[in-house]
């Protein structure tokens, strides 16, 4: 037998296996095992999770042949009680969304997205730091900034300089060529058009490097050198502590 031909056997065997599928279905998903019905796991039929026993579906078995599913498996529970009973889950949102996103399960999304969690992270949020320019790359920058300081020291220090409107970042230019002629390596967020302050902003910038695994704490920055206006208003030093 060709290897094409091989190929079309093994496609027919599996589609056949499915059909002849027990109503029964055991799941091996990221090492958690589970139990229940072909009909649960094909509640919503243009889930991702349903495709995965309609059709011809990738699926693999382990060494017990229950079928295996690449996944953290201390959520699937969550998804498991939501299509067993539409109970959307109280615990681990942030975890269970991320699993509704990659099964696919529309309505389980939508929930989800109404709760106070992922309502205040997507709407609020990270809408607000869309709205700042360059967040994303000024983190990695702080980031890589702090690293670079690391070397046989338990702390690196960070200068962010936080400007909410164009007047501010003005009133900070002198100061930051200051710096930039002390060779101090400055990260400046904003200027914004949100309602929420300078504070806001820096609570965000802690939650996005701690969410990366660092260790992170800020305190006013005081100049060494004297401005025209207090330079704690809009410089801020964020430490990082390797050990």
């Amino acid at each position: 037998m060709s290897i094409s031909s091989e190929h079309k056997a093994l496609g027919k065997q599996v589609t056949s296996s499915l059909h002849m599928l027990s109503p029964i279905v055991e799941l091996n998903v990221g090492g958690e095992m589970y139990t229940t019905t072909l009909s649960t796991l094909k509640k919503h039929p243009g889930s991702k999770l349903a495709e995965m026993f309609t059709g011809q579906p990738k699926l693999r078995t382990d060494s017990e042949g229950r079928f295996f599913i690449d996944r953290p498996g201390t959520y699937f529970k969550y998804i498991l009680e939501y299509l067993r009973s539409n109970q959307v889950p109280t615990q681990c949102i942030q975890d269970v969304y991320k699993e509704a996103l990659f099964y696919d399960i529309e309505p389980l999304i939508k929930q989800l997205e109404d709760s106070p969690q992922i309502f205040g992270e997507l709407v609020a949020r990270r809408q607000f730091l869309a709205r700042v320019p360059n967040y994303s790359e000024n983190i990695e920058l702080m980031i890589r900034i702090a690293r670079a300081e690391a070397v046989a020291s338990r702390q690196s220090s960070v200068i962010v300089c936080v400007v909410r409107t164009e007047e501010d970042a003005a009133r900070c230019q002198d100061a930051l060529n200051s710096l930039d002629m002390d060779k101090k390596s400055v990260v400046k967020f904003g200027p914004w058009k949100a309602v929420p302050s300078i504070s806001d902003l820096l609570d965000c910038i802690q939650m996005d490097v701690e969410a990366k695994g660092y260790k992170i704490s800020f305190q006013p920055h005081v100049a060494e050198k004297g401005f025209r206006f207090k330079s704690h208003d809009f410089f801020y030093k964020f430490l990082f502590t390797w050990w």
